[in-house]
C-alpha cells in the first residue's frame, strides 16, 4: 500500500490518542495509519494503557475515546476482512480485540464503582485482574507468542522485565499452556502466562518485578474477586504473582498452591 508522503510523528500519534490533536491533522494521521498497520498498533496499545489508568485511577477523568480513533478502529476491522496479509491481520486483531473487545469491558466497568477489594489490592492485581478480562475471552490471538515456542518466550520475557522467569506447569490439574505476552505495568513491563484445560476454561498467571523499594509488603496467599473473577496473590522477594481465572475459590487456591510450590523450588 502506498503510503502518505507527509510522515506522522509520535507526538502526532499521542496527541491522537489524547484527543488533543489538531482537526487539520486528523484526516492525515488517520491516513496514515490505514497505510501503517504497526503505527496503528501503537496507537491502540497506548489507547488501551489510557483505559487501563482509568479504571485504576477512578478519580482521574481522562475523558471519552476521540471520535476519529474509534473510526480507525472500525475501518481496520473491515480491512483485515479484505486483506489477509500477515501484518494487517495483526493490526486489526490488536484494534478489534483492544479497542472494540477491550471499549466494551471498560465502559462497562465504568458504569458500577470498583469493589473495595480491588481498590485495597496492591497495583499490580488490579493489572493482572483487567489483563485477565481483556485477553481471556480472546480466541484468535489470545497469547503473543504461543506454547509451540516457550523456550523463545521465557527468555523475551525474561530480558524484558530484566529477571529469570519460570513458567509453571498445571499438567496435573488438566492445563497446558496456551503461551503468553508482555503487558504495560505500572512503570514497569509485567507478564501474563495464560492456560487452558479441556473445557476450554482459562486461567492466567500475571508476573511483576519490582526495583528496589518498589515491592509491596510481602504477603502470603491473598484472594481478590471481582464479579465472577477471583484471583490469588502474593508477594516474595522482588516478584509479584497473581493467578486469575472464573472457577471457585477451592480451585483456585488450589492451582496457585501448586504455583507456588514450583516456583519456589
Amino acid at each position: 500500500m502506498n503510503e502518505p508522503s507527509d510522515r506522522v510523528s509520535d507526538d502526532e500519534l499521542h496527541a491522537l490518542v489524547d484527543g488533543q490533536l489538531d482537526a487539520g491533522r486528523v484526516p492525515s494521521v488517520l491516513a496514515w495509519l490505514q497505510a501503517n498497520p504497526d503505527d496503528a498498533a501503537r496507537v491502540v496499545q497506548w489507547q488501551a494503557q489510557r483505559l487501563q489508568l482509568r479504571q485504576i485511577a477512578r478519580a482521574m477523568d481522562v475523558g471519552d475515546s476521540p471520535q476519529a480513533l474509534a473510526g480507525v478502529v472500525l475501518r481496520a476491522a473491515g480491512a483485515v476482512r479484505r486483506r489477509q496479509t500477515w501484518q494487517q491481520a495483526v493490526a486489526a486483531v490488536l484494534l478489534v480485540a483492544v479497542g472494540v473487545t477491550g471499549g466494551w469491558f471498560w465502559g462497562q466497568r465504568e458504569s458500577s464503582p470498583a469493589s473495595p477489594a480491588m481498590a485495597a489490592s496492591p497495583s499490580f492485581v488490579r493489572e493482572a485482574v483487567l489483563a485477565h478480562a481483556v485477553f481471556v475471552p480472546e480466541k484468535r490471538h489470545p497469547v503473543e507468542v504461543a506454547a509451540s515456542d516457550e523456550a523463545h518466550l521465557v527468555q523475551w520475557l525474561s530480558r524484558r522485565l530484566g529477571s529469570p522467569l519460570k513458567v509453571p506447569s498445571l499438567a496435573d490439574h488438566g492445563y497446558r499452556l496456551l503461551g503468553g505476552r508482555l503487558l504495560p505495568g505500572d512503570g514497569a513491563p509485567r507478564a501474563q502466562f495464560m492456560y487452558e484445560n479441556e473445557q476450554g476454561v482459562r486461567v492466567t498467571l500475571f508476573v511483576a518485578v519490582f526495583g528496589p523499594g518498589q515491592a509491596p509488603a510481602q504477603t502470603s496467599f491473598r484472594s481478590m474477586r471481582d464479579g465472577a473473577r477471583e484471583s490469588f496473590y502474593w508477594v516474595e522477594d522482588r516478584f509479584g504473582y497473581a493467578l486469575s481465572a472464573e472457577s471457585s475459590s477451592a480451585d483456585i487456591q488450589a492451582l496457585a498452591r501448586h504455583v507456588y510450590a514450583q516456583l519456589a523450588r
